[in-house]
């Protein structure tokens, strides 16, 4: 196989598993909605506590106990993997209580900006320079954050959460780079959490009660599911953006707040109205900008990757 066929294999793996990760994220409000009548409470609970243990035989599976120990030796990669592990908590329960409490296009509309606020925290953060196209469209979005705050009558609070602690938990990720793999690191960060999980199954078993085989074999199962269907999408997109670039990464990962978007409106008829309309256009202008900018610099880079012609 040539270089040329292997570069392009390697592509369509990456976009392969990045949209695979994309598509499992984009559903899940379906599936976490089939756990009804487990709360949010119950449901990141379990989701921690069942993510370790596939973590585990993954970690077994694939014989990576050595990178874990690697990574235990070293106190600054630990701190980094707990502070991940209490951002994705956060995320999680935001996600959950968003989508079980009739707020999935709210949730959309915090994956919808993420990407905008990623570059964000990249020039206050890591000092990067953008664009001024990039630029424009983050004054676009803030614009549009504005209109639905002043418009509709809400903070939009579980948007701004979920945007905040996703690119926050990005930002770490980058700084830790590839000393802690996908497999290690979502390890780490689900054990950290074990003991918030544990006191709040404590929490539900003395108020609500419990739901985990109380409402039949079905949703047993289902709710059983649920470490699969949080690891797996991680470990996708874990293995995708180490085959194609961030540009690509970019414009795939509209995909899942476009299905979240689709679900909440259509599936689940939350309402829409004139004044949630206008703040989502202006956010769809934002992206429009943003994904053009990106599309434009893909082409400079690779005309001046281009050998010149003697």
């Amino acid at each position: 196989m040539t270089n040329t066929a292997t570069a392009r294999a390697t592509q369509t793996a990456g976009v392969a598993y990045a949209g695979g990760a994309y598509l499992l994220w984009g559903v899940l409000p379906l599936y976490f909605l089939l756990l009804v009548p487990t709360g949010p409470w119950e449901v990141v609970a379990w989701r921690v506590l069942l993510s370790f243990v596939f973590c585990l035989l993954l970690l077994t599976v694939t014989r990576g106990w050595a990178a874990i120990g690697a990574i235990i030796r070293q106190p600054r990669l630990l701190g980094w993997t707990a502070l991940a592990g209490v951002l994705i908590y956060v995320n999680w329960q935001v996600f959950l209580f968003g989508t079980l409490n009739g707020h999935v296009i709210e949730t959309s509309l915090g994956y919808f900006i993420n990407p905008i606020a990623t570059v964000l925290l990249g020039v206050f953060v890591l000092k990067e320079r953008i664009r001024r196209l990039q630029w424009a469209a983050i004054g676009i979005a803030a614009v549009a954050v504005i209109v639905i705050v002043l418009f509709y009558g809400s903070f939009p609070w579980i948007a701004l959460s979920l945007t905040a602690s996703f690119g926050v938990y990005g930002l770490i990720k980058k700084k830790i780079g590839p000393a802690v793999d996908a497999i290690s690191g979502l390890t780490l960060e689900s054990f950290w959490l074990i003991p918030i999980a544990v006191v709040q199954l404590i929490v539900v078993a003395t108020t609500t009660g419990i739901t985990m085989g109380a409402h039949g074999a079905w949703h047993a199962v289902l709710l059983a599911f649920a470490g699969v269907a949080t690891a797996v999408p991680l470990l996708l997109f874990a293995a995708g953006t180490r085959r194609i670039n961030l540009t690509v990464i970019g414009m795939i990962q509209f995909v899942t707040p476009v299905m979240q978007f689709i679900i909440g409106a259509a599936v689940l008829g939350e309402p829409m109205p004139l004044e949630r309309w206008l703040g989502f256009v202006i956010v769809w202008i934002a992206i429009a900008v943003f994904i053009i900018d990106l599309l434009l610099a893909a082409r400079r880079g690779r005309r001046s990757a281009q050998p010149e012609l003697v």
